[in-house]
């Protein structure tokens, strides 16, 4: 299977998301000439395929940050500057028969995923959705772009299963079955009576994150009674008019007001080394979640203002100017109930209600589970594989103490989660698994959760294209290094976000740069051996220069005269320590 050329090398990328696109279009760019792409679905977009997206379906995003450099993604006046789940799966799928026709098997589920130790590359069993029929293929390389939101994470006590067994009497599912269910939970819960009196039925949601929001909101907007039960709401950003874009569209304000695990500049090294900045970011952020209360007239006592610091969490949605038919706004005019902070133990036995923890009871005719996603790695490869290729989380070792960043900005942080320090993510970047580094045969695409998703996957894609190809790369030469890297990574996430490791799932966020997403590339860049920090500007004005797609478009030439110039790597071979499961 191996060549003397890597271009000829076939590799595959499973999933037609967003990160698989991107990377599938990058790698045929460069030159490879065997590159497919595998998916389950009918359609490309993966959470934004067609059979996904519903009504109500908001993206945080602004016009052209969730884009490609080669596509500019074409305004929309469904919601002014905003996104919405249709426009996303129209542009990928123009993007898809624009760049990537004939490159992808529809309807194709990947079963296993297995090392091919007679010749170097994988074995990927699968199986064609519309004919039943099964068959192992062979690949140089890999690239996982399964994403993070497409195995439903649901606690067995609230699973349709222990509904049934319960007698629960409605509808019980997944939110990410919402769109295919929605006719379902229309029919069977009453709208509320044209004199305002709320009928009988009612909706629960269980989990107050993004998909749980929008859900609300689009079923409160057809007249359903909702409640919505959480611990507390992802923390939300809104404004009572239109920022600027230099303030808000893909600027710098937000990175160098969050600190990085690297300070590069002299003004993140004062916001986050010194008293006075520390007053500044913390001032600065607590500035923007009192607006956003202001935004949408939210009371003091009011379950909408029981929310994590924008600072300290990553559960941040972006809601712009509020809307009269968007969750906030509907929730504190009443027309969502909230049941905050409560949690959902179990079903109770007359078939239409639910448990609290506290014991009380609430009303449910359907069930909507909006309670996130495990790690799509799980259902495609072994316990064996995974641990070999080093995909499995780990536990720390002792020289995880070692590791503190005395930044002021840190000084006071939210307490940490009790299990905060039982593992790593051994993920370098976010994008190789630490053991397998050497190899150059797999990357991950996709699973840095970063505000930017669209530059980040794009970058991404080149890095993974300069490691198949052999380039010279800053990157650890050895797999200790790297999973010393990786255990560096994982305190520093630790120490920024206390309650995060224990909940992560490594397919979407084995690395975390939310606000931080401008120096994530940065950091990609140079690994690449490419100038960062490209918005322009001089030393008093670069922080507020927006971040435009076209810094990276030429991207792949930048690459070719590296490569022209360094002359490319020898490429590695699969070492004899891997070993095929007996069939």
């Amino acid at each position: 299977m191996a060549t003397t050329d890597p271009h000829l090398d076939s590799v595959c990328i499973i999933g037609a998301g967003f990160a698989g696109l991107i990377t599938a279009h990058t790698l045929l760019r460069d030159g490879f000439t065997n590159v497919v792409i595998l998916t389950r679905d009918k359609s490309v977009g993966g959470v934004w395929q067609s059979e996904r997206v519903y009504p109500g379906l908001q993206i945080n995003s602004l016009i052209g940050e969730l884009s490609f450099s080669s596509l500019e993604m074409p305004q929309t006046k469904t919601l002014g500057d905003r996104m919405t789940g249709y426009d996303m799966n129209v542009y990928l799928e123009t993007f898809a028969a624009r760049y990537l026709d004939g490159k992808i098997r529809f309807e194709t589920e990947v079963v296993n995923i297995q090392r091919d130790v007679s010749e170097e590359g994988w074995l990927i069993d699968v199986t064609d959705k519309r004919t039943d029929k099964s068959e192992i293929l062979t690949f140089r390389r890999l690239v996982l772009c399964t994403g993070g939101c497409n195995t439903p994470a649901v606690p067995e006590s609230l699973s349709p299963s222990a509904a049934a067994q319960a007698g629960f009497k409605g509808p019980v599912f997944h939110s990410m079955y919402f769109r295919s269910r929605l006719d379902d939970v229309l029919a069977a819960v009453r709208p509320i009576g044209p004199d305002g009196r709320d009928a009988a039925d009612s909706i629960v949601i269980v989990g107050g994150g993004k998909s749980g929001q929008d859900i609300a909101a689009y079923l409160a907007n057809e007249g359903r009674k909702v409640t919505v039960v959480c611990e507390r709401i992802d923390c939300y950003l809104a404004s009572s008019k239109y920022v600027p874009s230099f303030l808000r569209k893909s600027s710098r304000v937000f990175s160098v007001m969050s600190p990085h695990i690297t300070l590069r500049s002299h003004l993140e090294r004062f916001l986050h080394t010194t008293w006075l900045g520390s007053k500044i970011v913390h001032a600065f952020w607590n500035l923007i979640k009192g607006s956003a209360f202001m935004a949408v007239g939210v009371a003091k006592d009011s379950p909408l203002r029981r929310i994590n610091s924008p600072f300290w969490t990553i559960h941040v949605s972006d809601e712009g100017v509020p809307s009269e038919n968007r969750f906030h706004m509907l929730a504190n005019t009443g027309k969502i109930d909230l049941a905050i902070p409560a949690r959902v133990e179990t079903y109770g036995g007359d078939g239409k209600t639910l448990i609290l923890k506290d014991g009380s009871v609430l009303r449910a005719d359907a069930v909507i589970l909006a309670t996130g996603y495990s790690s799509s790695w799980n259902s495609i490869f072994d316990k064996e594989t995974s641990a070999t290729v080093g995909l499995e989380r780990r536990a720390p070792t002792s020289r995880a103490a070692k590791y503190h960043w005395d930044y002021t900005s840190l000084a006071y942080p939210p307490p940490a989660h009790p299990d905060a320090m039982k593992w790593i993510t051994p993920i370098y970047r976010g994008i190789v698994p630490a053991k397998n580094i050497a190899l150059r045969d797999l990357a991950i695409n996709g699973a840095v959760y970063s505000g930017n998703y669209g530059m980040v996957c794009e970058v991404s894609a080149h890095w993974i294209s300069s490691y198949f190809l052999g380039d010279k790369m800053r990157i650890p030469e050895t797999a200790e290094k790297a999973l010393e890297a990786t255990e560096r990574q994982a305190a520093w996430i630790r120490q920024r976000y206390p309650d995060t490791l224990p909940w992560v799932n490594e397919s979407y966020t084995s690395s975390v740069s939310l606000p931080t997403w401008p120096q994530t590339v940065d950091d990609l860049l140079e690994d690449l051996e490419l100038p960062s920090m490209r918005s322009g500007g001089n030393w008093l004005t670069w922080w507020s220069k927006p971040v435009n797609m076209k810094e990276i478009s030429m991207l792949k030439e930048e690459r070719d005269t590296r490569r022209h110039l360094e002359g490319p790597r020898q490429r590695p071979h699969v070492v004899a320590l891997f070993h095929r499961k007996p069939a």
